[in-house]
């Protein structure tokens, strides 16, 4: 049996908050929140998204919190 190659793996995403130097991530921005819901209105996680921890956690926070003031739905339909 052959090997398989660690060329196969994926790449690891970047952040792209990172590369944005976002500081904050207001709750208040429904478009920008709603790319890291799937179309349940699940959060995405980071593996998928290529988020870092830190802005991971501030986009969870910002996505609960913009659910609580009614501003993006608990469940899409």
């Amino acid at each position: 049996m052959a090997r398989q190659n660690n060329d196969d793996k994926k790449k690891r995403k970047n952040c792209s908050l990172c590369a944005d130097k976002v500081e904050a991530i207001d709750y208040k921005d429904a478009a920008k929140l709603k790319r890291y819901l799937t179309e349940a209105g699940k959060i995405i996680p980071r593996r998928i998204t290529g988020n870092c921890s830190k802005h991971q956690r501030m986009i969870a926070t910002a996505i609960k919190r913009a659910r609580e003031a009614a501003i993006i739905d608990y469940v899409f339909d």
